[in-house]
């Protein structure tokens, strides 16, 4: 199975509280996801945060308005710094999310590192050459500007 990843880093301008506590909180993921794909948590009653080991299910429209279940896991939480989310069932073969918060002079650096794999042998990998790698990189493009948009109005 071949991975692949996609890295992005963005400058915050809240402090490492304001970036953990909008982060860490699950209801928040639908905020910064486009609106085409219609996101929504299935999950009933989230906590406020995450912490190790919460499942939560979402519903996805990713490609052509067909909807797709998402179960994903916190798998580490080390607060306000870091937590991984790593996909149990849904489009991926293989979804491991790594998001990382660092105070640089008075800021945040928060960074995404994902490592990703599609099923389907050489015909997974045409279809990440041809539409999966540039669709998530719309949406983490979407994402960057939409919090620097929350952040920006605080």
């Amino acid at each position: 199975m071949k991975k692949y990843q996609l890295y992005r880093e963005t400058v915050l301008p809240i402090s490492m509280l304001e970036a953990w506590d909008f982060f860490s909180n699950p209801s928040n993921l639908a905020k910064i996801t486009p609106a085409e794909m219609e996101f929504r948590v299935v999950t009933k009653n989230l906590p406020q945060h995450i912490h190790n080991g919460l499942t939560i299910e979402y519903v996805v429209k990713p490609l052509a308005g067909l909807p797709l279940k998402w179960l994903s896991q916190i798998s580490a939480v080390n607060a306000p710094y870091s937590f991984v989310d790593e996909q149990l069932k849904g489009p991926y073969a293989y979804w491991h999310h790594e998001h990382t918060f660092e105070e640089k002079n008075g800021m945040v650096l928060m960074k995404d590192k994902v490592t990703y794999a599609i099923s389907f042998g050489w015909l997974g990998q045409l279809a990440n050459k041809l539409i999966v790698r540039k669709k998530l990189e719309q949406i983490f493009d979407y994402r960057t500007e939409q919090i620097l948009t929350i952040f920006k109005s605080k």
